[in-house]
């Protein structure tokens, strides 16, 4: 079994005592990670901290083609990369609508690349007789990043690249369930960066503790739930670090009347079971109006039916397992609760046989406000359908509750679909699909699903500073 060390100051760090790795599919270790504590978490915000001066006084043009070069690494080591992701989180090589390792992968690289090409401007405010007035956005110091099991390799990217590109130095501590992919890609990162630029370092939640209070972090980057969110932030506040908090999301999506259940369907069932679910961003509860309810769920429950569940390492897997035992308990849960409170399971709704920490993709008609699985978020392979008769009863049940992270409206009529859209309270609203991300159009949550922007300058002006120079003439 092969044994991943930590990264500190460019060099392998392996402790003594080793964590086991395991993989969803087979309820296995596959691969051991050190064991890191409060001390190596000292160590590498030590080394972020002596490499910032020569990386943020760097050219930046030299910054930019480093950031080049490491999307080349990630395109030439893709298929290893694939392999290691499928192996920890479970998703497969290929999945459900291409949703699986490889668009893992292949986005870390489209991600890197597009913060790579990010110009940094300086803004002109006044040029006259009397003074020039510029602002110029400058490096904060060192960023600590937190990343989480769900889509570890491609998060860690989402957390790394902008804050490199700014010209700080990160030490980051991915989820204990996922690491390796991280661990793989940052030994190999450290061939072509200074020594201490990148750290990474593994372990419990003594290290995220160090990560999130030390007075020589500037700035902590977190993926997560909102429960972790809110420690994060309460044990930053004595430094008063800044702060990218991405947080739960209970996505909501409304099928507006006029939709084709059949047409509609295995878009709506895509975006809700991508991943199994597991996606900040996934459809999570669908609310549909009363005249094509009973056929659309006809058809969800039919697609969840037929989709193929397995081991992500074989081809013809479209869903994997759920990531690790306590979700799927977790899920299990949800659904069990519903059916108790008069919910029809129409699909799904237990565990699968044999090896692994397999669920089966469950549909839940009559799903209602009051159960868990619609008041929280799954997490997994389950969506609850929800009845409506009026467009405000739907929008009001939308909104409810205290996430905003993502919401849809699903229609052949544009134009109202939009003006419905625009008035879901979400960070990001789609029409006619749900999670789409992109490099250069901005993400983050608002109520209780996060703080902060990702993604494009507005997402890399989130790890620089303003600088205002005034230049007085004469």
């Amino acid at each position: 079994m092969q044994s991943y060390p930590m990264i500190i100051n460019g060099q392998p760090v392996l402790t003594e005592a080793l964590l086991d790795v395991i993989n969803p599919a087979t309820g296995r270790p596959f691969a051991q990670v050190a064991a890191g504590d409060a001390q190596h978490a000292e160590l590498a915000i030590a080394a972020a901290k002596a490499a910032f001066p020569g990386w943020s006084r760097r050219p930046d043009a030299e910054r930019r083609e480093l950031l080049h070069v490491l999307a080349g690494l990630l395109e030439t080591h893709m298929p290893e990369l694939m392999q290691l992701v499928t192996q920890e989180s479970g998703k497969p090589l290929d999945g459900l609508n291409h949703v699986g390792s490889g668009m893992e992968v292949g986005g870390a690289m489209v991600w890197t690349r597009a913060t790579a090409a990010l110009d940094i401007p300086v803004d002109l405010i006044q040029d006259n007789a009397q003074a020039r007035v510029e602002v110029h956005r400058k490096p904060l110091g060192v960023v600590a990043s937190i990343t989480p099991w769900n889509w570890p390799l491609m998060i860690a990217i989402w957390h790394i690249m902008p804050a490199l590109r700014a010209g700080n130095t990160v030490v980051i501590k991915p989820a204990s369930l996922t690491p390796v992919a991280t661990l793989r890609f940052i030994a190999l990162a450290n061939q072509v960066l200074p020594a201490g630029v990148l750290n990474v370092i593994t372990g419990d939640r003594e290290v995220g503790g160090v990560l999130t209070s030390h007075p020589d972090v500037a700035k902590v980057v977190f993926t997560g739930s909102t429960p972790t969110g809110r420690h994060i932030m309460s044990s930053a506040a004595p430094t008063l670090k800044r702060l990218t908090l991405e947080l739960g999301g209970n996505d909501a999506g409304i099928v507006l009347p006029d939709a084709d259940p059949k047409a509609i369907a295995p878009r709506l069932f895509g975006v809700a079971f991508h991943n199994n679910g597991q996606t900040c961003a996934c459809l999570k509860r669908l609310f549909v109006h009363e005249s094509i309810y009973e056929e659309l769920c006809a058809e969800l429950a039919r697609l969840a039916r037929e989709v193929v569940v397995g081991d992500g390492l074989k081809p013809e897997t479209q869903l994997g397992p759920v990531q690790n035992p306590a979700q799927r308990l977790l899920v299990h849960g949800l659904v069990e609760e519903a059916r108790a409170k008069g919910a029809r399971v129409l699909a799904g709704g237990e565990f699968l046989a044999g090896e692994g920490f397999f669920y089966a993709p469950t549909v839940i008609a009559d799903a209602c406000e009051g159960m868990r699985v619609v008041d929280e978020e799954q997490f997994g392979p389950v969506l609850p359908v929800i009845r409506y008769r009026s467009i405000e009863q739907a929008l009001e049940q939308a909104n409810r509750g205290e996430n905003g992270l993502g919401g849809s409206v699903w229609s052949g009529n544009l134009a109202l679909a939009t003006e419905i859209a625009q008035r879901l309270e979400c960070g990001t609203a789609w029409v006619n699909d749900h999670g789409a991300l992109q490099p250069d159009a901005p993400f983050g949550g608002i109520k209780q699903s996060g703080l902060g922007t990702e993604f494009g300058l507005y997402g890399l002006e989130e790890f620089m500073n303003l600088q205002t120079v005034k230049v007085v003439k004469g």
